[in-house]
């Protein structure tokens, strides 16, 4: 509201929408002694939709206390948005909205620890889009029409909120003086728009500087009192920060030679200002240096002597055994080769095929073969597994299949089964098996070139006409299922 004659045109619109959102009507409206509550056209319309109008007694805002803890709430989060990254005043309108946004999202102890936006909206979602960082840096896509291949592809914006009606985020660019509502928006949260100030700067602040990153230097060699095997590795993504200060390292040869310190020996290459912003930086370049949202790379935590004798020999088994990466070395090991062999017995076996000319019409899906190192329950290399694949991404829809869809037990049913059986003490069995999919009879007509390295002799010029289902397939799990529920009714 800019203006104080807005008032009545702003409780219209809420009184119509509580009325049609949650069907409930306001009885009792509780105020100050405002003048604009006073009006003549506002006490008109409560009178006309009977409501009463209760006012404070003059200088006395603890008789309207609901109201005013309320506004504080509201103001000292505004207080710590606006502050924790320097937004300018004059957005205190966007930093307010905002605040309500993220409290009606929080739980609240007035309503035992419930969320307020869950209580009122039990089937909305809370976030529509993922949280950031208010007043961060932004780049909002830009799809401005009449742009050229060389013109900028985004605008520097800074982040004020989230659209109340669209699933988008609310960013403003001082340059254009516009508000944008986009969802295609680059974030840098760790960047705050609005720099701060020298003068502005906490006591605290100025003791306690932030730390400044200096860029990554990887050491030649290792020390000789450390186990190269116990070295973290340093993490893929890494961003950097600077400030205006920087705290001494003690232990930095740099630091304590007096030599490092002459500006007459001093490097001009390192001796260039700190104090450099990031903004004026090209956009390519900052790319380089934007934060990572994973905070736990594995590969900082990830380590073999950290394994247990027994866990590190199972480690080291498979890591010894090499899995093919394609049918040439495959051919040249005796397992694998053997295991190659015994998935075509099983499926000349169950008939999966039929050697045919290819037809004129039909254009045959390609296949491949996938290695796999089957484990047992123990730990050790059971068998070497060998499996046909068919290149079902070569299918075409209405030709080649048609429904896809298999129903998948849910997690919900496993569990109640597993509850049902713990009590009435029923047994359990597992079963599993083998080549499933190969049981599945399929209804359309499917030519699959011949296997890679199977082609038998004197007939290469044929193709496998599909009889029953392959992996691969897109329609191969709804033809076992099919094949499954079939069995299943007929055995009860």
């Amino acid at each position: 509201m800019k203006e104080r004659y807005e008032l009545l045109s702003i409780f219209k619109s809420f009184f119509i929408e509580i009325k049609n959102q949650f069907g409930r009507t306001i009885k009792i409206l509780r105020s100050d002694n405002a003048k604009e509550y006073f009006s003549l056209a506002f006490s008109s319309f409560l009178s006309s939709q009977g409501i009463l109008h209760q006012s404070t007694c003059p200088h006395t805002p603890e008789q309207n206390g609901i109201a005013e803890r309320k506004n504080r709430h509201l103001i000292e989060t505004t207080r710590s948005l606006m502050l924790n990254t320097n937004v300018h005043v004059h957005h205190w309108g966007d930093a307010v909205l905002t605040a309500c946004f993220l409290i009606n999202r929080m739980p609240s102890s007035s309503l035992n620890n419930k969320i307020p936006h869950s209580a009122i909206f039990p089937n909305d979602t809370l976030y529509h889009v993922s949280p950031r960082v208010f007043g961060c840096m932004c780049f909002v896509h830009n799809v401005s029409l009449g742009l050229d291949k060389v013109s900028a592809k985004a605008i520097k914006c800074v982040f004020l909120g989230y659209s109340r009606l669209q699933k988008g985020y609310k960013c403003y660019s001082p340059s254009t003086k516009r508000y944008y509502m986009s969802a295609d928006v680059t974030f840098f949260e760790d960047t705050p728009f609005f720099p701060s100030s020298m003068e502005g700067r906490s006591s605290t602040q100025q003791m306690f500087p932030l730390p400044t990153c200096d860029p990554l230097i990887i050491p030649d060699s290792v020390p000789q009192n450390q186990n190269p095997n116990n070295i973290v590795p340093p993490p893929l993504i890494t961003y950097q920060c600077r400030t205006q200060s920087r705290t001494p390292n003690t232990n930095d040869p740099r630091d304590s030679d007096p030599s490092a310190s002459d500006p007459q020996t001093m490097d001009p290459s390192s001796s260039s200002p700190s104090t450099d912003s990031d903004d004026n930086w090209p956009i390519a370049l900052r790319k380089g240096i934007r934060s990572t949202r994973n905070p736990y790379p594995i590969y900082n935590f990830v380590s073999y002597h950290n394994l247990s004798p027994t866990y590190f020999s199972f480690v080291s088994s498979l890591s010894s055994t090499k899995v093919p990466n394609n049918i040439h070395e495959a051919l040249g090991h005796s397992g694998w080769r053997q295991a190659m062999v015994d998935e075509m017995k099983a499926l000349e076996h169950n008939g999966t095929w039929d050697l045919v000319p290819p037809p004129p019409d039909k254009k045959p899906v390609g296949c491949r073969w996938i290695y796999t190192v089957k484990v047992g329950p123990t730990g050790k290399i059971d068998r070497l597994k060998a499996r046909l694949v068919a290149n079902g991404y070569t299918q075409v829809y209405g030709q080649d299949y048609c429904d896809t869809f298999s129903p998948v037990a849910k997690t919900s049913t496993v569990r109640i089964l597993l509850a049902m059986a713990a009590i009435r003490h029923w047994p359990l069995y597992q079963l599993d098996i083998k080549n499933a999919f190969l049981h599945g009879d399929l209804e359309e007509e499917i030519y699959m070139e011949q296997p890679p390295g199977f082609v038998a002799q004197g007939e290469s010029g044929l193709v496998c006409k599909l009889r029953r289902s392959l992996y691969g397939l897109k329609q191969s799990p709804r033809a076992w299922f099919g094949k499954f529920r079939k069995i299943w009714i007929e055995t009860l």
